[in-house]
């Protein structure tokens, strides 16, 4: 979707937008030649101007149907602006209408910003294997015309765009399905980063072999398609930063379940259990369409988990690159197999003070957290409390979680060093404790557990249904809040 800023409100527009906060519809129609019949459909909606709500208004001129839609900003803050955008496109976007004036003026930038969000992250669409929609069911809303808006609206909307542009990747990643992407071609889309100036490299078998990543490899020893560490790195500070802030992402391109075969009845989701790594990627994209002030890696294990006679099974043992063994008492638990490789490939590598993994990791933490919030664990408070205000500031939720010796201890194995799973009780937090064991001293590490936010059954602020992008705009402002000067 096509946004452009011109200065006034073109005469020639058949379909403007005005924003309304809550308790100022009189004041912000005053000047509106419309302002009586805008006042009357207001009433008639009982328009209040709450976040996301709508109230129409048509007149003709000259035998021209003209549209003016007084759009409910709410308290005009950013998460209302971002409901507000996205309930603007839900109704929109298949309208008929192909373009719409938005008449700025009196928004603040930064709350504009997120309203403009909301328009086109609402407006995703991927609709590339859909060969007979409906004329009706296509999108026709492509082109927003910001009026009025404030001096420094268009370079602000240059880096906001830029956001957009990664979260939009992530999702492109999510929705493909698994004969399209994986491990492999998850690398070959990634390649547009190089141009933008992101460095790549890629791992394959061979070079993990050699590094001893015995648990990453073992997970996907059962596909035919070879696992790939994928590594980004994007430094911004032109190399006055000399230790890089990490992100971590799970790339299981499919789960199966391996051995530990998942039930067919909703397997195919499973094309999503490389959320954690499709973040990464489109936070890399984000920072580095920004040109963010900032020296951030991003690795992505990738992995097929299928479950062929050479899949690994229940009751193998593996040795991971730290050294550490790990008996595999389910092979359905394999995320964190795939991260504690790339967590200490990219330790001993980047010798990182700061890192953070995502991941789809577990069933339980949609027990626990529902859809709603994504789970953190943390060994560092401050850590734990920039995440979670950055993922708030952005709508993109963190409810912390705890850690302990308690839970640790469940996961000891009578003949490794630990198991990849504990009991039924705590499967999450048992789960972030297997991950612990793999951090280094001094390092402050967080792990986001985002299984039940990557894709969503129902349309929210800034989505449809399908793929949410979740955790790429939490990567990028706790980036802006933390790490840039």
């Amino acid at each position: 979707m096509n946004v452009e800023f011109a200065p006034s409100r073109p005469d020639t527009a058949t379909t403007v937008v005005l924003p309304v906060a809550k308790g100022v519809l009189a004041e912000r129609i005053a000047g509106e030649a419309a302002a009586e019949g805008l006042r009357a459909a207001a009433s008639l909606a009982r328009f209040e101007g709450e976040a996301g709500s709508i109230a129409e208004y048509v007149e003709t001129r000259g035998g021209v149907a003209r549209r003016i839609l007084l759009l409910g900003t709410g308290s005009a803050n950013e998460s209302d602006a971002v409901k507000a955008g996205s309930a603007l496109t839900a109704k929109l976007l298949t309208s008929g209408e192909t373009a719409l004036v938005l008449d700025a003026g009196g928004v603040a930038t930064p709350v504009l910003m997120r309203m403009l969000e909301g328009v086109v992250l609402r407006g995703w669409r991927y609709d590339r294997y859909r060969t007979r929609l409906p004329a009706t069911q296509k999108p026709t809303l492509d082109r927003i015309v910001v009026a009025s808006a404030g001096d420094d609206a268009s370079a602000a909307w240059t880096k906001a765009s830029a956001v957009i542009d990664g979260v939009s990747f992530a999702r492109e990643l999510v929705t493909e399905p698994a004969n399209i992407i994986y491990p492999e071609s998850f690398v070959e889309r990634c390649q547009r980063l190089a141009a933008m100036g992101v460095e790549l490299q890629v791992l394959d078998e061979a070079a993990m072999a050699a590094a001893g990543m015995g648990a990453l490899l073992g997970v996907g020893q059962g596909s035919e398609r070879p696992s790939r560490l994928l590594v980004m790195k994007w430094d911004g500070t032109g190399g006055a930063a000399k230790t890089p802030v990490v992100f971590v992402g799970k790339g299981v391109t499919f789960d199966t379940g391996g051995i530990s075969l998942k039930p067919p009845a909703g397997m195919e989701d499973m094309k999503w259990d490389m959320g954690g790594a499709a973040a990464v990627a489109g936070a890399m994209m984000a920072l580095a369409g920004r040109k963010a002030n900032a020296y951030v890696v991003g690795v992505c294990g990738l992995v097929e988990n299928m479950p062929d006679g050479k899949a690994q099974r229940p009751g193998d043992v593996v040795t991971s690159m730290s050294g550490q063994t790990i008996e595999v008492i389910n092979t359905d638990a394999e995320g964190r197999l795939v991260l504690c490789d790339a967590i200490t490939w990219v330790q001993k590598n980047y010798s990182p003070k700061v890192l953070v993994d995502l991941a789809t990791l577990t069933g339980a933490m949609i027990v626990s957290l529902g859809h709603e919030h994504g789970g953190i664990f943390a060994n560092d408070d401050a850590l734990a409390t920039q995440l979670v205000a950055a993922g708030g500031a952005v709508g993109d939720p963190l409810w912390r979680m705890p850690l302990g010796e308690a839970y640790n201890k469940l996961i000891d194995s009578p003949i490794a060093d630990m198991k990849n799973v504990g009991p039924r009780e705590g499967g999450s937090i048992t789960a972030a404790q297997f991950l612990q064991r793999f951090i280094d001293e001094g390092v402050a590490w967080a792990h986001l557990d985002i299984a039940g936010m990557v894709w969503a059954s129902k349309p929210g602020p800034g989505w449809d249904k399908g793929a949410t992008g979740y955790g790429v705009r939490l990567l990028d402002r706790y980036i802006a809040d933390n790490h840039e000067g």
